[in-house]
C-alpha cells in the first residue's frame, strides 16, 4: 500500500470523532471459538446488553439461546454460515441460513467458497452467494471473503461477485484463516463496492487503535472478541475521540 495513502488513513483515524455509543453501534460482538460454554454466551449477551453493541455473532447453533437472552433489547443476532472455510454445498449453506433465520437471527454472515473462488469457478462463486441471499428472504448478508488467501485482483473480483449476488456486505476474514484485516484490503474493499455497500473489518481488531484504523479506511461494520476492551479503551481516549 502506497505510504501516502497509509499516512492519509491515518491521519483520518486521528481525527475522527466516534463516542462510544457511536462506536457500540457499528460492532458486532463475536464468540466463534468451539469450545466455549453456556455460560460463555450468557457472559457474552451480557456484555451486548451492557454496552449496546450492534450484535452478537454466533455459531448456529446458539443463535436461539443469545436470542432469548437479548428479548427485548436492541441487539440483534448474528449467524455465521459455513464457518470457517466455506466449504459446505450451495444448498446446505442456504439451510443453514434459513433455520439461523427461523431462530432470530437478524444477520448472516457466509464464508465464499474459497477453493472455487482461486479455480475461478465464478459461477459456483456468485451461485452460492444468491442461495442463502435467497433462502434468508431479505435479511442482511455478508460475504467473508477470507482476503488473506487472496491477491489484491481477487479481493476486487470476490468484492465484485458478492454485490452481483445481492449480498450486502463484504467481509474481510473469519478470524480463522491465515490473517485478519488489513488497512489495505478495507480501503480495497471500500474502493471497489463504493459508498452504498456494507464493508465489515474483522480478524485482529482487538483495541480502539485497530478499530478507528478501519473504520477510516473505509469498514462501517467492526467483528471483534475484543469489543468490550475496544470501548473501554474508546472511553479512555476522552471526547476528543
Amino acid at each position: 500500500m502506497d505510504l501516502g495513502l497509509v499516512a492519509e488513513i491515518e491521519k483520518k483515524a486521528n481525527s475522527l470523532k466516534l463516542s462510544p455509543e457511536q462506536l457500540a453501534k457499528m460492532i458486532d460482538h463475536a464468540l466463534l471459538h468451539p469450545d466455549r460454554t453456556r455460560d460463555s454466551f450468557r457472559d457474552l449477551c451480557s456484555e451486548a446488553k451492557k454496552y449496546h453493541f450492534y450484535s452478537v455473532c454466533v455459531n448456529p447453533a446458539w443463535v436461539k439461546f443469545c436470542v432469548e437472552e437479548l428479548r427485548g433489547t436492541d441487539v440483534k443476532v448474528v449467524a455465521v454460515v459455513s464457518f470457517p472455510f466455506g466449504l459446505m454445498t450451495p444448498r446446505m449453506k442456504a439451510l443453514e441460513a434459513s433455520e439461523a433465520v427461523e431462530n432470530g437471527a437478524s444477520e448472516i454472515d457466509m464464508v465464499m467458497n474459497i477453493g472455487a473462488f482461486k479455480s475461478k469457478d465464478y459461477n459456483h462463486v456468485r451461485e452460492d452467494i444468491e442461495a442463502v441471499v435467497e433462502a434468508v428472504g431479505g435479511k442482511t448478508v455478508k460475504v467473508i471473503i477470507e482476503a488473506g488467501y487472496l491477491t489484491d485482483d481477487e479481493v476486487v473480483k470476490a468484492c465484485e461477485i458478492a454485490k452481483q449476488a445481492g449480498a450486502h456486505f463484504v467481509k474481510t476474514a473469519t478470524g480463522f484463516g491465515p490473517a485478519g484485516a488489513t488497512i489495505h484490503q478495507v480501503y480495497l474493499m471500500r474502493k471497489t463496492v463504493g459508498e452504498n455497500f456494507g464493508v465489515k473489518a474483522s480478524g485482529g481488531i482487538r483495541s480502539f487503535r485497530d478499530a478507528l484504523l478501519m473504520i477510516a479506511a473505509g469498514a462501517n461494520r467492526i467483528g471483534s472478541s475484543s469489543s468490550v476492551r475496544i470501548i473501554e479503551e474508546c472511553r479512555s481516549a476522552g471526547p476528543s475521540k
